[in-house]
């Protein structure tokens, strides 16, 4: 009897010194148990510039931070609505750009323009004042966060701040003035002064490449550059201006190229590092136009048309040369024209990107006719992998991508 009542007693015991250790180590745990249930962001009485994005692995929303995360295709913000209340928002779009509200599609923009929106109208029937979540989204481009106004915060500036009219005209000051327009005017003034200094140093070979009339002649000029050398000074600086040229144009008009999966992995840019881009891609446009060479080489052994090689890549390098004066002057249009009629600068820059692949390849296609005739179905297809499918790819990342 003796002996089961201190079993009884030592078992009491045990459960109590383990009750005691649980409680002791509860306030351990509650950090970790808090890990596991983040609460919701709190709800803003309006638009602000700190947005969300989705986290795939935790599968919950998180701060986007620019300079840290890849750019997305959809933003998220939460804020405080009601029905009866209006919340006007101004903001400039690309066609097809999606707005949800409650991941519920409530606006869809047609056509490249600046839009304001009343999104306590868009609320469902039977709504209830409280935090509602908005969705920005486009299925091709990052959208333009920084355009993104509050147009009832924009009244309440004062009036050197904001215009005083209709509300279309207050929902404009952030659509009106691209933060990176200082800096692309500074690299168009640096590409007129190195395309000046260039010209000045090299007057004759200049005017060799950029004569009009000497481009679609059978003069002895255009003979006298083919069988000129190919890799002199004068070449290798005009190939940096053109390819500072192309590449300020990019960064500008066709922001839809830094979303391209293998450029980004390879060169993980931040989007607001604008010099940065611009200098990267020089480098990538530079490299591509001074490594052809090789393409050129090893495409002519393969086909073995080995004769045809120099003078292909001669031609080459003259044509996108000379199509590429093009490119400042469309820079100036962007500067001038972007924020009143981006439509109509996105349709003439797709024309004169397009003007320059397509005419290079048509020049070469005809300087190399003129040698031996593309009837043959031999060449026919080795100009169809050195330039056509080349030309295809290019139009395809840069132009067919809006």
């Amino acid at each position: 009897m003796g002996e089961l009542v201190l079993s009884k007693v030592g078992h009491v015991g045990w459960r109590l010194w383990l009750h005691v250790l649980l409680l002791a180590l509860l306030p351990l745990a509650a950090p970790l148990a808090a890990e596991y249930r983040p609460l919701p962001p709190a709800p803003r009485s309006g638009l602000s510039s700190d947005w969300l994005i989705h986290d795939e692995v935790r599968n919950r929303l998180i701060l986007y931070l620019p300079d840290y995360h890849a750019p997305a295709h959809a933003y998220y913000q939460w804020l405080t609505l009601r029905p009866a209340h209006p919340f006007e928002v101004s903001f400039a779009a690309r066609a097809g750009q999606c707005l949800f509200l409650d991941n519920r599609l409530v606006f869809t923009a047609a056509a490249t323009s600046s839009y304001t929106v009343d999104l306590a109208k868009l609320l469902p029937t039977g709504s209830v004042p409280g935090p509602h979540l908005l969705c920005v989204w486009h299925p091709q481009a990052s959208p333009n966060l920084s355009s993104f106004t509050d147009v009832q915060r924009a009244r309440q500036l004062p009036s050197s701040k904001a215009s005083v009219g209709s509300s279309p005209a207050l929902a404009q000051p952030l659509a009106r003035s691209h933060p990176g327009e200082n800096v692309f005017l500074l690299f168009l003034l640096l590409i007129g002064l190195l395309y000046g200094t260039i010209r000045a140093a090299y007057q004759s070979g200049f005017s060799r490449i950029y004569q009009f009339e000497g481009l679609w002649s059978k003069s002895s000029s255009e003979q006298d550059f083919l069988v000129k050398p190919t890799v002199t000074w004068l070449n290798i600086l005009l190939v940096l201006v053109f390819s500072l040229s192309f590449a300020l144009l990019l960064v500008a008009i066709h922001t839809n190229v830094q979303h391209i999966v293998i450029l980004r992995r390879l060169f993980d840019v931040p989007e607001s590092a604008l010099v940065s881009r611009i200098l990267l891609y020089t480098g990538i446009i530079s490299g591509f136009l001074l490594g052809k060479y090789l393409f050129l080489e090893l495409m002519g052994y393969i086909f073995d048309v080995g004769e045809l090689v120099m003078v292909q890549y001669r031609e080459f390098v003259r044509t996108i040369l000379f199509l590429g004066l093009c490119l400042p002057l469309v820079m100036l249009l962007y500067l001038g024209l972007n924020q009143t009629l981006p439509e109509a600068v996105l349709w003439v820059s797709n024309g004169v990107v397009s003007l320059l692949l397509v005419g290079t390849v048509v020049r070469v296609a005809r300087t190399i006719h003129r040698r031996a005739s593309l009837l043959n179905l031999h060449l026919f297809s080795y100009l169809c992998a050195t330039e056509v499918i080349p030309l295809v790819i290019l139009l395809k990342l840069i132009v067919f991508t809006y």
